[in-house]
């Protein structure tokens, strides 16, 4: 099923919508789709027409990084050396991680308003287990280290990136944290 395209005024309002949004959410402040419509200038009815909820919002704003991410591990997936393709997808989904604000909530999110969330979420949980597999088979990382254990470690850099370090330096700071925990993990890379 295809969806009409909207009207000139419907794509400006939805585009004036998630650049409103995408500035909240850099700002650290919680997405209220009531607070989206002042912002914006916009009625709530047509915020809420656009976005039902702010969890499908959010995950529009997220979209972006999201594709972004998923394309460069499908681009790592060509890479013939494993333990370099693991780090190089580790390394941009940790600079994901600490420069775009709506990506943390949207990932640990339990369940996606859209389906879009999901089919991305499912490619790159796809993708690092296929990542790390093959550098598990190639003999560069831990034969014990599991996709479920990438998770919280990649988390717990970011988090650790976000408190400890300016907002400047914070890609710096997390690049050197993963560099840390790959040293520990990997054979070789």
């Amino acid at each position: 099923m295809t969806t009409a395209p909207l009207r000139k005024d419907a794509a400006r309002n939805w585009e004036r919508i998630v650049a409103v949004a995408r500035d909240l959410v850099d700002e650290g402040t919680p997405l209220q789709l009531n607070d989206v419509a002042r912002r914006a200038q916009l009625g709530v009815g047509t915020v809420y027409r656009h976005f039902p909820t702010a969890e499908a919002l959010l995950e529009t704003v997220a979209t972006p990084c999201l594709e972004a991410l998923a394309a460069h591990g499908e681009q790592a997936l060509a890479d013939d050396n494993p333990g370099r393709a693991l780090a190089g997808f580790l390394t941009r989904t940790i600079e994901a991680q600490v420069t775009d604000t709506s990506l943390s909530a949207v990932t640990a999110a339990p369940t996606d308003a859209l389906p879009r969330t999901t089919e991305l979420k499912g490619i790159l949980r796809s993708v690092g287990g296929q990542l790390l597999q093959r550098a598990r088979d190639a003999g560069v990382v831990r034969p014990d280290l599991t996709s479920n254990d990438l998770v919280p470690l990649m988390c717990g850099i970011a988090y650790a990136a976000n408190v400890h370090s300016a907002p400047t330096a914070r890609i710096e700071t997390a690049r050197r944290y993963l560099t840390a925990l790959l040293e520990g993990v990997c054979i070789h890379y």
